[in-house]
């Protein structure tokens, strides 16, 4: 009877662990997660076009899986929108400033965000500290 106690508390620790386990294992993982969308974001494809789309939705590119463009891509698209007209060396030249993010040099003109830097800096003059931070960024903000 000593001996059996023992063994019968073991068997039951033994089998509630087994059965913890297997919710554990139930839980889809994050690749299965998204593979489940994938699936059901191409219910409207087929053949190349469904390979393709779950080929960029498994790797998580957003412009694939969302139909969005990243920031990049949107960078690319007015860069190359504004690059019209421009070849060779210039146009390698006005691409790469432009996709820094160096519109300036790129296109000698500065954004509009820029100009709103160089205005809020301007009438910044003479503020010092916080006074100058809660300044730059309400005129930052302002439209």
């Amino acid at each position: 009877m000593k001996k059996l106690l023992p063994l019968l508390a073991l068997g039951l620790s033994l089998s509630l662990t087994t059965a913890y386990a297997d919710d554990k294992a139930k839980e889809p993982t994050a690749q299965q997660q998204r593979m489940s969308q994938c699936n059901k974001d191409a219910a409207d494809k087929s053949g190349d076009e469904r390979k393709k789309f779950m080929s960029q939705c498994l790797k998580a590119k957003p412009a694939a899986a969302t139909g969005k463009n990243t920031a990049q891509q949107e960078r690319m698209k007015q860069c190359n929108a504004d690059a019209s007209g421009k070849t060779g060396d210039e146009r390698k030249q006005f691409m790469s400033q432009c996709l820094k993010g160096k519109p300036a040099a790129a296109t000698g003109k500065n954004t509009a965000q820029q100009e709103r830097m160089k205005k809020c800096n301007a009438d910044a003059t003479g503020k010092t500290g916080d006074e100058r931070k809660q300044f730059m960024s309400a005129c930052l903000k302002a439209d």
